[in-house]
Parts: C-alpha cells; sequence; structure tokens
C-alpha cells in the first residue's frame, strides 16, 4: 500500500519544491518499538535479517504499511560495508567489532568494500522493495566517514570517543586515509542503492556531535563534502543528518547536500535560516514522542508551526524511534502531519 499524498511528496520536498504538506518518515521506523518486528527477531538476529533480502524488505514495508509514511527507509545497518573491509562485526545487543583500528598498521590492513559484490544482498532487498512499494519512495543509507570510523576505532559505541580523537591527532597521515577510504566507499555504496531503486538516500553521522566545530572543519567536513560530491552523480537527492551540531550546523550544512536532518537541540527556525538553499529535515525528540500524547501534539503542532509555508521541509524526529515508543503515538504524530494539508 502506498503511503497517502502525492506520490512526489518527499521527493518534492527534498528537492525545495512546493508541497501540500510536510513529508513525514523517521529515522528507525522499523524496530523494537512494532510488535511485528519483535516476532520476527524472536526468530532472527538483527544481521539476519539485514542480510536476508526477503527480511529485510519485510521489515521496511512494516511501519509504511501501518503508519502510511510518506517514505520507506531501507532496513540495514551502516556498519555491514565495514565486514568485507575486514571488521569483525556482532551485536551483543549493541554492535561491537572484535578488531578494532588502533594503529596506522591496524588501518592499512583494511580492504576495500566493492558494494555491487561485497553487499548485493543489501541491494537485492532494494530491488525487492521497489517492487513492493508502488509509488512511496525509497530511502538507502550510509553511515559518514567520521561515524564509520569511530566505531572502526573504538570498536563499538562511545560517550566521549577518546580513542577516536587520540588517533585522528597521533595519527594524521593514517585518519586522512581512512577518511578519504570511507568516503569513496560511501559514495559507491550510495550510487548501488540509487541504481538497485532508491530514489533519495541518506548519510547518516551520528556521532558527529562528538567534535568541537574545529575538529569538525579541519578533520572531518573535507571528507563528508567529498562523499557528498561522490553521491551527487547518481542523481538521487541527499540527506545530511548529524546529532548535536548545533555548534557547527553552518559547517555541516556546507558539506553540500540536498537536505540537512536537524535533531532537537537545533531551534528549527534557525535551520531553515543557516541551511538556507537546502531542505530542512527534523526534529521531534525522540523521547516526546514515546511520551504522554498531550506533550506530543503540542511539540508537533509547533515544528508544523514553524515549518508552515516554508518550501524543503520534511517532518522526522531528530534521531531514531525508541524502543518504548506506543505505536498509537506514531500513528497520531503521523496523521498530525497529515491533517496539516486539509483545508
Amino acid at each position: 500500500m502506498a503511503a497517502t499524498g502525492r506520490p512526489s511528496l518527499f521527493l518534492d520536498a527534498c528537492r525545495r519544491r512546493p508541497t501540500p504538506r510536510p513529508p513525514v518518515w523517521f529515522m528507525r521506523q522499523a524496530g523494537r518499538y512494532m510488535k511485528d518486528y519483535r516476532d520476527l527477531r524472536a526468530k532472527h538476529s538483527i544481521l539476519e535479517l539485514a542480510k536476508t533480502p526477503e527480511l529485510a524488505c519485510a521489515v521496511t514495508l512494516q511501519p509504511v504499511r501501518r503508519f502510511g509514511f510518506d517514505a520507506a527507509i531501507l532496513f540495514s545497518d551502516i556498519l555491514l560495508p565495514l565486514e568485507p573491509m575486514g571488521a569483525r562485526l556482532r551485536f551483543a545487543p549493541a554492535p561491537i567489532i572484535d578488531n578494532p583500528v588502533r594503529s596506522a598498521r591496524d588501518a592499512a590492513r583494511l580492504r576495500p568494500c566493492a558494494p555491487r559484490e561485497d553487499l548485493s544482498r543489501v541491494l537485492k532487498a532494494v530491488s525487492l522493495l521497489r517492487r513492493e512499494l508502488g509509488q512511496t519512495p525509497l530511502i538507502g543509507f550510509v553511515g559518514a566517514p567520521f561515524t564509520l570510523a569511530s566505531y572502526l576505532i573504538e570498536g563499538g559505541p562511545s560517550k566521549d570517543f577518546v580513542r577516536t580523537k587520540a588517533f585522528m591527532n597521533a595519527e594524521p597521515a593514517a585518519w586522512a586515509g581512512l577518511m578519504r577510504r570511507l568516503a569513496k566507499m560511501g559514495a559507491d555504496y550510495l550510487t548501488a542503492q540509487v541504481e538497485a531503486g532508491c530514489q533519495a538516500v541518506q548519510i547518516f553521522d551520528s556521532w558527529a556531535g562528538a567534535l568541537s566545530p574545529a575538529q569538525y572543519r579541519g578533520k572531518v567536513l573535507p571528507y563528508s563534502r567529498a562523499l557528498v560530491a561522490g553521491a551527487q552523480k547518481s542523481g538521487a537527492p541527499i540527506i545530511h543528518f548529524g546529532t548535536g551540531t548545533a555548534g557547527f550546523l553552518r559547517d555541516f550544512a556546507s558539506a553540500g547536500s540536498d537536505a540537512v536532518g536537524v535533531d532537537w537541540r537545533v531551534d528549527l527556525a534557525q535551520a531553515f535560516k543557516t541551511c538556507r538553499g537546502q531542505a530542512v529535515q527534523g526534529n521531534l525528540d525522540p523521547a516526546v514522542l514515546a511520551g504522554p500524547l498531550p506533550a506530543l501534539k503540542k511539540a508537533a503542532a509547533e515544528i508544523l508551526r514553524t515549518g508552515r509555508g516554508r518550501r524543503g521541509f520534511i517532518f522526522n524526529l531528530g534521531h531514531g524511534v525508541l524502543p518504548q515508543t506506543p505505536e498509537a503515538n506514531v500513528l497520531a504524530a503521523v496523521e498530525l502531519v497529515r491533517s496539516a494539508g486539509r483545508p
């Protein structure tokens, strides 16, 4: 079942064309808050779901069919491309890399990733979804160079990124080489996803907020720009999303994407001023989505009021849906956005 609204509502907003209302989709819209997903997870690991095209297709479709989002996002994981590069990845339940990069020699050992061959099962899921989704656009994605590098170096999630920052400063040549490789891989992977059937792509720089403005400008931005420039050749709109970017949002936006995703720490009106000429995606707090319904409706209404009449506004969360989120809240949020375009 295709989402309601014009078939190109989401794509029009990505390109800052007029839309009768903002399109709505949520990061992690397929996941643990949904009973249908939990039923599948009881039988399969995350990696099995992500690497089995038919299962990845089924999970991707669950929220679109349940809530009528204006776009689907491929169910996968940003860390999958690191496996063919040599990373030993497992989930327990958070992602863990058992052979982290801790030296220039470790970084040099990483192998090239050829997305069309090494990630062919992901691309098959894209092809299956394109046949199932009808007029609903499909979003592909990749991890940004900094976020992928931080996973490789830390060996998993981190609160302080001490090892990553130490590597960045102590091994500048190895850092630059690693970031260049990740940027090229990312551009190739996004291009392959578009070739397989994705109509838009998103770059997740989930950990960029760990950086100072100077660190982002000097050590990360050049490689984000390279990734965006490489992916632009596919012709698909590119969304660049990060958390904690309020202190360097102008620099973040200067990577050159068609749309910029912002979190709840960024004033939405200011984001439109800062990201002039780009679409803006955001920025409902996932904790508010998971909380009392009156507070959710008030927050969503304020976001819609701020975005009213602006070209290139995409209603989304400031990060992914939390596992404890009631499905009824997700449905209510989607309905609020839909009603914004009614007389």
